[in-house]
Formats: structure tokens, sequence, C-alpha cells
């Protein structure tokens, strides 16, 4: 019998308004994904305490030193690191995904805390010497980076920590005031993590975090001038109706993806397969960055197929909470449900299942998909979740092409041993990263991270990026 962890219940969510917590009379259940269980519930805060978190935010308080906003960090690191079974856990309860993908995420949002307080103590300015024409003057001129009065983050549900942990974060290394709203389906994780940080020192009006009605709430805080930023990770609809009311203001939106994964007849075969798998199954699929789409030279396309089926017979789908699960469920059986409503039509269009397509709820197995054609909704469309449609590709010049032939722009990998065909596949796919022999997805957490087309408008998050998002340039001169 498989071991299993302990996972949360009667989990109380309150709003964090400017360090003050609330638990107003209207809430909103979570509940795990696999079994329905009652994971705990959250609380909705409605205008007036939403315009009291804008208040706290505008008015501020003592500005936070560099060492300050250290400290803060590295003691919000140092209690996440303390706590990470716990935060692991209830990440695993509010989303479905497998507790190894939970402690590997809560080590992930350690990096990020301890990035961003690396960077309070690097010193961000310039200098220019003004007697370099023939028109200078005997000047130095100066930069600064300044913190913005308040931003806005909005995180999506499928990391539930560390998307908050890259917003969040960053703020606090600019200095910058930030109301963070989490994803209504995942809560939970980011409201503790906020308790934390107040625990660690973080003044009250440096963060509110609460959920609250979108039409009524949310959109009045996105439109708000006072807000001077505002930066969202999720889908593609909603980032461009952000973009649509935001206004006169700084966006960062970090929208869908539909990540190709090239695989030359020169490559590593092994290794091919194995960066398929992990793109393609790990974090159940839904993973902005995931591998959406196999696309593999056809000489070499029966052995990859055949290799490739095998290694996903490893990734065992079932109870989260359970030790030797690798794939947990989707976010919901809606979501599993029109996942496998794509897998379905793809195969009115000729394409075949060759493993997996089992749905149980919200658990979908992971799946291989052949002869997938090239208009089909699963290559044209992101699907989040763990599908694996193989396509097959005459060429580099054929591989970029069909990379390229999507609205998607965020991630991409090429898997070659001929470093001229890296080199084709880096200069010629229209994606903000592309990896060569790895999966698309990989980076570090301070390294920049955005895509172009609808993955996004071309802004970097990545902490150093974000860092910058948070902040304004103040240019200022002395005579010399």
């Amino acid at each position: 019998m498989t071991t299993a962890v302990s996972l949360p219940t009667g989990v109380e969510g309150p709003a964090w308004v400017a360090g003050e917590r609330i638990l107003p009379e209207k809430r909103m259940d979570v509940r795990h994904p696999y079994d329905g269980m009652l994971v705990g519930s959250a609380a909705v805060i409605q205008a007036d305490q939403a315009e009291r978190a804008v208040r706290r935010g505008l008015a501020g308080g003592s500005t936070l030193t560099r060492y300050q906003r250290f400290e803060i960090l590295e003691k919000a690191r140092m209690a996440l690191e303390a706590r990470a079974e716990e935060f692991a856990h209830l990440i695993c309860a509010e989303s479905g995904l497998c507790v190894r993908e939970t402690r590997y995420e809560v080590g992930r949002a350690l990096d990020v805390l301890r990035f961003a307080a690396i960077e309070c103590l690097k010193d961000d300015g310039q200098i220019f010497s003004g007697d370099v024409t023939p028109h200078g003057q005997n000047r130095k001129i100066f930069t600064v980076r300044e913190p913005l009065r308040l931003a806005l983050a909005i995180t999506p549900f499928n990391h539930p920590l560390n998307q908050v942990v890259h917003k969040v974060a960053p703020a606090i290394a600019a200095g910058t005031p930030l109301i963070l709203k989490p994803s209504e389906k995942t809560p939970l994780t980011a409201l503790r993590f906020a308790g934390l940080l107040y625990e660690s020192g973080l003044p009250g009006w440096m963060l509110s975090a609460f959920l609250c009605p979108v039409e009524d709430v949310l959109e009045a805080l996105i439109r708000d001038e006072r807000i001077e930023a505002v930066t969202f990770t999720g889908s593609v609809a909603i980032g461009k109706r952000i973009a649509s009311i935001a206004g006169y203001k700084k966006l960062c939106l970090e929208l869908g993806g539909n990540a190709p994964l090239i695989v030359l007849e020169d490559a590593d075969l092994d290794l091919a397969v194995t960066l398929a798998a992990e793109g393609a199954y790990r974090n159940s699929g839904q993973r902005c960055t995931g591998v959406k789409r196999l696309l593999i030279q056809r000489s070499i396309l029966h052995d990859f197929t055949e290799r490739f089926v095998e290694k996903t017979r490893e990734y065992v789908c079932g109870n989260p909470a359970a030790a030797d699960t690798r794939v947990g469920t989707v976010i919901s059986e809606a979501a599993a449900a029109h996942l496998e409503s794509v897998v379905n039509h793809a195969v009115k269009q000729g394409a075949q299942v060759l493993q997996g397509g089992q749905r149980d709820g919200a658990l979908l197995q992971p799946t291989v998909i052949a002869d997938v054609p090239r208009d089909a909704e699963m290559v044209v469309q992101e699907s989040f979740g763990p599908l694996a449609p193989i396509l097959a590709v005459a060429d580099v010049d054929d591989a970029i092409a069909l990379a390229n032939g999507t609205a998607y722009g965020l991630a991409s990998g090429v898997v070659t041993t001929n470093l001229n065909h890296a080199l084709q596949v880096i200069r010629g796919v229209r994606t903000g990263t592309v990896n060569v022999n790895q999966v698309p997805g990989y980076r570090l957490e301070s390294t920049p991270f955005g895509g172009v087309k609808d993955s996004g408008l071309g802004v970097k998050e990545g902490i150093v990026e974000a860092i910058r998002f948070m902040t304004y340039m103040k240019t200022w001169s002395l005579p010399w």
C-alpha cells in the first residue's frame, strides 16, 4: 500500500488589509480536486476594504533601508524553509498537484526569496561623465531607482506559492507597496504566506492580500489611477481584458504558452525522451512553459515514439498525496473534462491515443497522441494538462515554421547535437526563451522570463527584471 501524507483540513484563509487580519462573513470554500474534501475557506472582501488597502499602501510608513528589506526577505526564507512540509501539503490539498511537485515548488520559492534578498544589497545606479562631448559640461550624471507608489499583483492557480513569491519578493526588494489578489481556486497558500511575511517583519502597509469580487472590486483596482503598475500571470483572455481597462500605467502580462520541443534526427534520443516527458507531465502539465507540442523529425519518429510511450508509463497518475504519484490532478474535474474533449476531437480528426487518455474526475492520465493534425485544437491552442501530441516535421525549417505557427511565443526547446541547427532554431523561433538540450521552461529564478505575441508584451519577469518593473528610474546630476 502506498504511503500518503496527511493533508490539512479546516484551513482558515483571512483577508489581509495592510497587515490587518480580516474575517468577513462572505467566504469562499476551497476543495481538494482529487476527492472533493473541504480544505478550508478564504475570506472575500468588498469595495470599502479594498479602498482601505489602497489608502494604507499609498500612505506608507517609515522607508525601509536596503538592509531592512534584505533582512525581511531572509527571515521569510528561513521561516518558509522551517515550514516547508506544511506549505507543500497545503499546496497539494488545494491544487491537487502531487506532493513531490509541491515540495519542489517550495524549494523554488526559497530560491526566489534568496535571490530577491541578494538584490537588496546591490547598488542599482549608474554614473555618467558629462564632459565626454564638445557640448558637455563638467558634471556627473547619476541614476537611481525609486519605488512605485503602489502596485497590484494577480496570480494564477498552477503555482499557488511560487507565482505569489515571484511578485511579492521583488516588490519588497524594490520597496514598492503591493496589493495581491491570488487565484480564487488556490488562495490559502498565498494568504498563509502573507502572514509569514508579517511575522518576518514586513510592515503592514507594504502588503495587502485578499480575494474580492472581480467586476465590482478587482476591475476597479485595475482601473484605479493611484495604482501605478499591474502584474498578472494567467490566461490570454484575462490578460487582454486587463490591458483594455488598465489605462495609463505599467503592465507586466505573463500569459499562456504553447511550447514546442523540437527533436532533430541528430539528437540524443534518451535525453530527448526524458525532456519530453518531464516537460509535458510535470506539474500535471499545468505550466505555461510546459511542453505542449512534440515536433519530431520524421526520420526518427518511430524510434522516438516507441521510447516515449514506454517513458510515459513511468509517470504514475493518482492520489496527489501518495509518495509514488508523479502526476496528480488538474485543477478541477471541469478542466480535466475539457482536456478529454480536446483529445477526443483530435482522434476524430485522425489522431491516435497511444498511451493514457483515461479520466477519473479531475485525474487525467498522461496522454501520448500520435498523428495529430497540424490544425488540431491541442496544437493551435494551449492544452493546460498532461497531453503530449506528437507531430512529424521534415527538417529544421519545417520545425521552425510549425513552432511559430501559433499565437503564442513564450518558450521553446530543441534537442540536437548540431550547433548550427541549435543556432538556427534560436534565431528562427519567435519565443521569449529558447533552450538547447533542455526543457523549454528551464530558467533560474533570477533570469529574465517572459514572452511575445499572445504570451505577453515582452515585459520580463524574473527577480532582476521584476524589481525594475516595480520601480522607476530617476536621473540627477551635480557639478563635478
